[in-house]
């Protein structure tokens, strides 16, 4: 019997990148929910449980850091691996979940699937 594809719930308000990450997961052989913002994503948590949530920490509406702070309320064992493009918030998306991966913006698909290989696996 197989394991059961692992889920991932993706927030990034940025299409293109989304785009790409999604269908990069996919490819990996991931279960891939895709948000364009936190406040999609926060109701898309009902559909989980998620073995990882991927989510940028700048978007509208809730942020990335209240996207995991839900998401750990209702998944407390839930990985997270944020993204961003700006060092000052991978500081505080740090502090905020002192567990989670950072990457920082421009990342290479390769690498984020890679991190979440890891993850995931751990």
């Amino acid at each position: 019997m197989t394991d059961p594809m692992k889920k991932i719930l993706l927030a990034e308000d940025e299409d293109s990148v989304r785009s790409f990450l999604s269908r990069a997961l996919q490819r990996a052989g991931y279960d891939v929910v895709s948000c364009p913002d936190g406040d999609t994503a926060i109701l898309a948590l009902d559909q989980g449980p998620y073995d990882l949530l991927l989510t940028d920490i700048v978007m509208p509406g809730a942020d990335g850091i209240e996207v995991a702070k839900r998401a750990a309320q209702l998944q407390p064992d839930l990985k997270i691996m944020f993204i961003t493009g700006f060092a000052a918030v991978a500081l505080n998306a740090k502090k905020a979940s002192p567990n989670a991966k950072v990457l920082e913006k421009p990342v290479h698909l390769r690498e984020i699937v890679t991190e979440v290989e890891r993850l995931i696996a751990a």
